[in-house]
């Protein structure tokens, strides 16, 4: 029997990439490294970037196995496979070679000096050129960039597809077995358990590379909340426990970021051995301020958020182009906008106000022409018109893209 759409879910992954136009933009004016950087660059804001950074992403692989569950409920693995390869791949290719080049453009005029045309470093840039280096930190090209989603994306799919098709029948029986296992304080904890012991003994030794082939704590966290999204998406149970948490997980999550980001501010002179014995601790913490925001969004969205409306089918079908094109838009804008000298404040406005009317105006391009809509993600004119029909019994249909 085919359940009822999780539309708060549509509605999470919405407003989940959307805040990607935001924290992106934030990157361009804190301490941290990113592509180009602001002369305004400080940790005013970087508390508040903290706030969202553990557990976004990983919200978003969570509601991505939600949604391949619900899509086996149509598809056979072969069809799932062969479906998501083409709506994923295509638009990351295609992004690897329009969209994200003019991000590294900038990034080797800023950091290196790189006096050369856009030409002549797209020449360097399609024949894997690696000589942009800072040191021993090298640019390499071709790259994808905040795409790195879409990759990993694909590669969980196909691995949980296989998962699901050598599993068969068992599936659904650990899929009822996980729904009864995770009540009560497991809800929290269990969850917590198994990202504190990935982040203890993989995160030192395989730091974030986004580079798919050595990233193994990244896969650790990040299969797993796809495989868990994937189990749990039919235990309507799960789903209203969550809904009774809301407001336990909300309290645990602003405690957590409260500690993470005392932690990290304590300056290098006060880090005795005293101070840094509490790093284990703080990384079960760091763990919980992955968990708890994820239950208290889920929370939340199942309680006032599980509706349909035309915003919603609208907007499901328009968050996956905006989110290929919003990081190339606020590189470049950032970039131009420099020698004006703007107040950052204001910048900031500009910049966020206008990524998103150049990202929805290029949507309403592209969803108009039929050659252009694979390039972005978008499903047929056929096909989107039946994803967009109101039926209570159609399954979740993802939208594959993060960071």
């Amino acid at each position: 029997m085919t359940k009822p759409r999780l539309y708060f879910l549509d509605w999470i992954r919405i407003f989940a990439f959307f805040v990607l136009i935001f924290y992106h933009t934030g990157m361009y004016y804190v301490t941290w490294d990113w592509h180009v950087k602001s002369p305004y660059a400080s940790d005013a804001i970087e508390p508040l970037m903290i706030l969202s950074s553990p557990w976004r992403l990983g919200l978003l692989f969570m509601i991505s196995g939600v949604a391949t569950a619900f899509m086996l409920q149509k598809l056979r693995v072969g069809a799932l496979l062969k479906q998501r390869s083409w709506r994923l791949l295509v638009p990351l290719i295609f992004g690897m070679f329009v969209i994200v080049p003019p991000q590294s453009y900038f990034e080797v005029v800023e950091k290196v000096a790189y006096h050369g045309s856009y030409a002549e470093f797209m020449r360097l840039y399609v024949s894997s050129y690696h000589g942009f280096c800072r040191g021993a930190d090298c640019l390499r090209m071709p790259t994808w960039n905040h795409l790195w989603f879409v990759a990993y994306l694909w590669a969980y799919t196909m691995i949980g597809g296989l998962i699901v098709w050598l599993l068969g029948a068992r599936f659904q029986r650990l899929s009822d077995a996980l729904g009864r296992l995770l009540s009560g304080w497991r809800i929290i904890v269990l969850p917590v358990i198994v990202l504190a012991v990935a982040r203890c003994t993989l995160a030192d030794r395989f730091p974030t590379t986004h580079a798919l082939v050595d990233d193994w704590y990244s896969h650790a966290q990040y299969f797993f909340l796809f495989a868990l999204g994937a189990l749990l998406a039919m235990q309507t149970g799960f789903w209203a426990r969550v809904d009774a948490l809301r407001w336990t997980s909300l309290g645990l999550w602003l405690c957590s970021w409260a500690l993470i980001v005392c932690y990290w501010s304590i300056p290098e002179a006060l880090a005795t051995p005293e101070v840094l014995q509490w790093k284990p601790v703080m990384r079960a913490i760091y763990c919980l301020c992955q968990w708890a925001p994820i239950l208290t969004v889920c929370g939340f969205g199942h309680r006032h958020l599980n509706f349909d409306s035309a915003k919603r089918r609208y907007l499901t079908e328009a968050v996956f182009p905006v989110y290929i094109l919003h990081q190339t838009l606020i590189v470049s804008m950032a970039h131009w906008m420099k020698p004006i000298k703007l107040a950052p404040d204001i910048e900031g406005t500009f910049l966020i106000v206008l990524t998103f009317g150049i990202s929805f105006g290029v949507f309403e391009v592209v969803r108009r022409i039929g050659v252009l809509r694979p390039l972005f993600g978008l499903a047929s004119p056929a096909s989107a018109a039946l994803a967009r029909a109101p039926a209570s019994g159609q399954p979740l249909q993802e939208l594959a893209a993060e960071r």
